[in-house]
């Protein structure tokens, strides 16, 4: 498939994964250009995007930045109508709760502690950090006592967009022994078709 699509990451993001992974499910030719942080600062890639944060996503003339947004559009573009984004009220409505908690406590709980842990102090308390992925991983074990995925009995966008911080908790210092739920659900997750895992290192 011929697609001009680009994305502009680092491998060992989080951020980045989660669109790489939806590109992947979603059977779409892109490629990946590295963005390291001192590639981040150059003229070039803040007129892509002034914040100097990846990933970005562009897509013909189409320039987007920030991965949750990058996840909406391209469901829409790539999948309209589909489960990924729910049309309806409710549906549309549960899977942004996630996205919220993916941008809040998962951003600033698992992944954090993994930033802390992988690259240096963050500047956040240890215990925050711990605080805040316990009460993330608590909400998802109780939701994936009721059903497979997070905001409906099949994926969504939510998913995708919790799915490498969680997974990868552990390299931040945030245990998953207990919660059996969220490692069933992490298994669910990694067997999607197209499924592509984040590195370690």
């Amino acid at each position: 498939m011929t697609t001009s699509i680009i994305l502009y990451g680092t491998a060992l993001s989080g951020h980045t994964h989660r669109v790489e992974l939806f590109l992947n499910l979603l059977g779409l030719a892109y490629r990946r250009i590295d963005a390291p942080a001192p590639v981040r600062k150059s003229a070039e890639f803040l007129d892509l995007n002034p914040l100097g944060q990846i990933p970005v996503l562009q897509d013909g003339e189409v320039v987007l930045a920030d991965s949750n947004a990058i996840l909406v559009y391209l469901a829409k573009r790539y999948a309209p109508g589909g489960a990924w984004l729910p049309e309806d009220p409710v549906g549309a409505a549960r899977v942004q709760r996630w996205l919220s908690l993916a941008a809040g406590e998962i951003a600033y709980g698992p992944a954090k502690a993994r930033i802390s842990a992988r690259f240096g102090d963050t500047g956040m308390p240890p215990a925050l950090m711990q605080r805040l992925a316990g009460q993330a991983l608590a909400f998802m074990e109780s939701t994936l006592g009721r059903q497979d995925f997070l905001a409906d009995a099949t994926p969504t966008l939510a998913d995708l967009a919790c799915y490498a911080y969680i997974a990868h908790a552990p390299e931040g210092g945030i245990a998953l022994d207990p919660y059996p739920q969220v490692r069933a659900w992490i298994a669910r997750v990694q067997a999607l078709p197209g499924f592509i895992a984040m590195p370690e290192k």
